[in-house]
């Protein structure tokens, strides 16, 4: 079996090959070119050995089986690209959203988890693929949250109003942290349906949630503490590391939402700290630092999502689903989306387009297969997890080449 060493080291250079492959001769955005390159490669690698040209396919496989997506990216990666991303995010202009973000992160994921599950139901049931109602808005529940990591990858390089950056921003921040709360209390559901009630799924929402958002305030008043009382920029950036990895791995300790205690934390580093506490060269340490962390997790990410083709179920029949699924929840994310910010219209101007560009500009990503992977063995999972990943790759290709050129068409 291959050490973490060795298997980090190869995702490692198979990341860096295909950035290289794509920036030299390919020119699509970093993230989404390795990606494709990486299916590419997935794809050659079973031609391959269906040619009788050596067995890449299956050592490749082995590889990939050594990997545990699920707790590689929500137990591993999440919690640095999320900081690294929130401390982009202007705290001052994410309280002026904050009701349309909030309405998105809470209201609007679970209306589309209702919607995307129940709609699934029916849907399966036409083309006589059974799956239980259950599993379905379990499906809504991965799928309706919006990938912070592939938004923000996004969101990056539209160059849109600092208003519209600021809510596509803020919903991915926090709806991924509701939507994995909403994931949690159907999977509990599913596996102990006499222990669970109204009272427990109080509970758990206040723990993750509420949880999450004090215990972010926590580290980043713990943060503030530590570098107003020292000046030395190494030191520094070691602390906002290790508010990360610390932060992040005590607050699923305590059962509280780690994805939503680093995303305070970070908006916190990135618009009191930056500003209160740093002086100019620790600042610009930080931002480089963390600027390149998310950097190169994204490619290898990105990569990883484009190789686990290679060991993604497969059944011919599934692919009309998936392609019919697609329409299904991007109509959903119009709804989910629309209603709110209708409502929230209501009382107060919202920018112009605003349901349109996040209806579109609504990329799923990582976190949804992760959560697909975590289903239970089976049948059942074997075909979320492929609807899961054909919405996926849709969306990161798909809509994520296209947001750009539609945004610049509709506010020119």
């Amino acid at each position: 079996m291959n050490s973490i060493i060795d298997i980090a080291a190869i995702l490692i250079s198979i990341s860096a090959l295909f950035a290289y492959i794509n920036h030299r001769f390919i020119g699509l955005p970093t993230t989404i070119g390795v990606m494709i390159i990486a299916m590419l490669v997935s794809l050659l690698t079973y031609v391959l050995s269906l040619l009788g040209l050596g067995d890449f396919h299956g050592q490749a496989t082995e590889l990939l089986e050594g990997i545990d997506f699920n707790r590689t990216l929500l137990h591993g990666m999440l919690s640095f690209l999320l900081f690294a991303g929130a401390m982009h995010v202007n705290l001052a202009d994410l309280r002026k959203q904050k009701w349309v973000i909030l309405s998105l992160a809470t209201v609007g994921v679970c209306l589309s988890t209702f919607l995307v599950g129940t709609a699934t139901y029916y849907l399966l049931a036409l083309l006589s693929c059974h799956l239980p109602y259950i599993y379905c808005l379990l499906f809504g529940a991965l799928i309706s949250p919006t990938d912070p990591i592939a938004v923000m990858a996004t969101v990056k390089r539209l160059g849109v109003s600092k208003e519209l950056e600021t809510t596509i921003a803020g919903e991915s921040l926090f709806n991924d942290g509701v939507g994995v709360v909403v994931f949690m209390v159907l999977l509990m559901l599913l596996q102990s349906p006499d222990q669970i009630d109204a009272g427990h799924v109080a509970l758990l929402f206040a723990e993750e949630a509420i949880g999450g958002i004090v215990f972010g305030m926590v580290l980043g008043g713990l943060g503030y503490y530590l570098l107003n009382t020292i000046d030395n920029y190494k030191v520094e950036v070691l602390i906002t590391l290790a508010l990360v990895m610390g932060g992040y791995g005590l607050a699923m300790y305590l059962h509280t939402s780690g994805p939503i205690a680093v995303v305070v934390a970070g908006l916190i580093t990135g618009s009191v700290l930056r500003e209160r506490v740093m002086s100019d060269r620790t600042r610009q340490s930080v931002d480089d630092f963390w600027e390149l962390i998310d950097e190169i997790l994204n490619v290898i990410l990105f990569a990883l999502i484009g190789l686990e083709m290679l060991i993604i179920p497969f059944e011919t029949e599934w692919f009309t689903a998936a392609l019919l699924l697609i329409i299904v929840v991007v109509l959903v994310r119009v709804v989910s989306v629309g209603i709110p910010i209708r409502l929230i219209g209501l009382k107060k101007p919202v920018a112009p387009h605003l349901v349109k560009i996040l209806t579109w500009g609504g990329l799923r990503g990582g976190i949804s297969v992760a959560l697909a992977l975590s289903l239970p063995d089976g049948e059942f999972r074997d075909l979320v997890l492929f609807i899961t990943y054909i919405i996926v790759v849709f969306s990161i290709v798909v809509q994520g080449l296209t947001i750009g050129p539609f945004i610049r068409k509709l506010t020119r």
